[in-house]
């Protein structure tokens, strides 16, 4: 079995686990909602995971009788049944690599969510947003990880990039790429006006091979800086923060979420990889390239996909003239209604 796929499924494997843990917790039981989305994924998992266990135990199996024809190599039984087994095993194999073929193959993506129009509270909702994903990755088995993040004094925001992996998780996650409005009262507003500000969030396919893009060191050019994220003192003595500039698109990366320069350099060459796919389709198929420029907003409150409206605790979304009264559930991670919809309308 190739090492990626096998590398795939043992990240599966666990997701699983996590997810049968989950509902054995008697707090889960209690919630029926959250018992039926787990009860889904699971669904979801279970094509990927029994022939899995199967393969492992065929492995095993084959493992034992390798040990008794050491010492009985010219015993025609023993040789049969490994011969029996062994075709077993290819044949699972085979099996296994077909699921991986199919559209919900283990999928990547790189999420960036900057503030727009709105000042701090802008920033603010751009945190809400963020930890709105994050919660949603939870619940649907995805697995989330920072990438870089450039947080404002007050807990916000002004962006944050971060990368999130699991069966189908592109082709749900695609639809969230535009500008969303905000209309609530923000922890800053003292007399209690509702402001209306607006956020960005880019949606790009981070390609699982990544020898598919190849970036020459002749190409780029790596700065150091100090660092101006939350780190104590580490912060403060060294140049630990990475920005990358793409010379021949322009295409510039900074990371500094990470505590060493090569981590970081990591992280942006991950970022910058992703772009430069991003680009490369954009510049292969027009319908790919309007969908591109529509999601790189200004972050025009006017350019809006989504409002969600705190008073009425009511999110619609204009695309396809969806109005849910749920806003409360949805900031919680509750987005699979949301989505589903999108995908029956827009896909």
């Amino acid at each position: 079995m190739e090492k990626k796929i096998k590398k795939r499924l043992l990240e599966m494997e666990a997701t699983y686990n996590q997810i049968m843990e989950r509902l054995s917790d008697p707090a889960t039981a209690s919630d029926a909602a959250l018992c039926q989305t787990l009860g889904k994924n699971l669904r979801t998992f279970k094509p990927y995971i029994e022939p899995f266990d199967l393969y492992k135990k065929l492995e095993a199996e084959i493992a034992e009788w390798d040990g008794l024809i050491k010492e009985e190599p010219e015993n025609k039984g023993i040789l049969e049944e490994l011969s029996v087994l062994s075709k077993k095993k290819e044949d699972l194999e085979n099996k296994i690599q077909g699921l991986f073929t199919k559209k919900e193959e283990m999928e990547s993506l790189i999420m960036e969510i900057r503030a727009g129009t709105g000042g701090e509270e802008s920033g603010l909702f751009t945190a809400d947003l963020y930890r709105m994903y994050a919660k949603y990755c939870l619940e649907n088995g995805f697995k989330q990880e920072i990438i870089n993040a450039n947080p404002t004094g007050i807990g916000g925001f002004k962006e944050i990039v971060f990368s999130i992996k699991g069966i189908g998780a592109y082709q749900r996650l695609k639809f969230e790429m535009g500008v969303h409005r905000v209309q609530r009262v923000p922890e800053t507003e003292a007399s209690g006006r509702v402001h209306t500000s607006a956020v960005t969030v880019a949606v790009l396919f981070e390609p699982t091979q990544v020898e598919e893009i190849e970036i020459r060191q002749e190409d780029i050019r790596v700065d150091t800086f100090r660092s101006s994220s939350a780190g104590g003192q580490h912060v403060n003595k060294t140049e630990s923060a990475i920005r990358i500039t793409h010379i021949p698109t322009g295409l510039v990366v900074s990371c500094q979420n990470e505590r060493s320069q090569w981590q970081n350099k990591e992280q942006a060459l991950r970022v910058l990889k992703a772009r430069l796919y991003e680009k490369k389709r954009a510049e292969e198929e027009e319908k790919r390239a309007a969908e591109r420029k529509e999601q790189i907003k200004t972050g025009d409150r006017s350019e809006k996909i989504r409002t969600y409206n705190f008073k009425e605790n009511r999110v619609t979304d204009h695309r396809i003239g969806l109005t849910l009264y749920k806003l409360d559930a949805i900031m919680d991670g509750d987005l699979n209604l949301l989505i589903d919809k999108l995908k029956e309308e827009l896909s």
